[in-house]
């Protein structure tokens, strides 16, 4: 199986560190939700366009964006 995203081999929809990486936004949802009243699509957009987010967090927001 192949990761969604980069391609690299994978057992399941990403690969290990695109996995990691969606863990993390998903951890970190509720966070952001609190101190900033959005919705999830928002908070993927903010995560998106902010300049301290790593590479591969926005490869996998950008990636739940486009799925809806």
């Amino acid at each position: 199986m192949k990761c969604k995203i980069c391609y690299r081999a994978s057992t399941g929809k990403y690969c290990e560190f695109l996995e990691k990486a969606y863990r993390n936004i998903v951890r970190m949802c509720d966070v952001w939700k609190g101190a900033l009243d959005i919705s999830w699509g928002e908070y993927l957009k903010e995560l998106v366009k902010n300049a301290y987010t790593g590479s591969w967090i926005k490869d996998v927001a950008e990636q739940l964006i486009r799925e809806g």
